[in-house]
């Protein structure tokens, strides 16, 4: 009778256990709410910025000019200025802090412009032929407040990066990396543009 009763308690012990954790995942789930919520809320209060408008990227990307890869001339990639556009109004969407809105109804709006595309060899193979690439993207930014004109912040160079491979297992093309370039581009200038009070 010992040993079963042992068996029940501890049968007893494990599911107070899991109990416990899912508790912990509970409470954890609540404040990272909580804290979303928070973050949002406290953005509106301190600036009072709560729409923006994107205006559509131009594109100043020098596609004559000599590149240093083995290639004659840089990569142009078609309407690449309207995907940068994209990627940063999709990602205000997604941060949520600023709504985005007709440039007439916006409290601040967001400038720029697409200076240069770059790819850098990371890695060569034993044959010396790049195996790895690292792709950069420049843009020269500005956040302007609508009724006063007034230039809030400007960064010139503000880039976003991604590597990818061209043989082995996590082989990726230049056009797909590009797409990953992009999203990280957006992501740091909604990042900055919320963070920057």
């Amino acid at each position: 009778m010992g040993p079963k009763g042992r068996g029940k308690d501890a049968g007893y012990g494990k599911e107070c256990e899991v109990k416990k954790i899912r508790f912990f995942y509970y409470c954890a789930a609540l404040a990272f709410l909580a804290g979303c919520g928070y973050t949002t809320h406290a953005f509106v209060a301190k600036t009072g910025y709560k729409t923006i408008y994107i205006e559509p990227f131009i594109n100043k990307v020098d596609t004559t000019s000599e590149y240093t890869e083995g290639r004659r001339f840089k990569t142009y990639f078609p309407l690449l200025e309207n995907k940068v556009t994209n990627a940063i109004v999709d990602r205000f969407i997604f941060d949520g802090n600023l709504k985005i809105s007709k440039e007439a109804d916006a409290d601040v709006v967001l400038k720029g412009e697409l200076i240069n595309y770059r790819r850098d060899t990371l890695r060569n193979s034993t044959d010396d032929s790049p195996e790895e690439y690292r792709i950069t993207l420049f843009v020269n930014i500005s956040l302007v407040e609508t009724a006063s004109q007034k230039v809030l912040w400007e960064y010139k160079g503000f880039a976003g990066e991604a590597s990818y491979f061209t043989t082995g297992q996590f082989v990726k093309s230049e056009e797909q990396a590009l797409a990953d370039a992009t999203q990280d581009l957006a992501r740091r200038i909604v990042e900055t543009t919320v963070e920057a009070w």
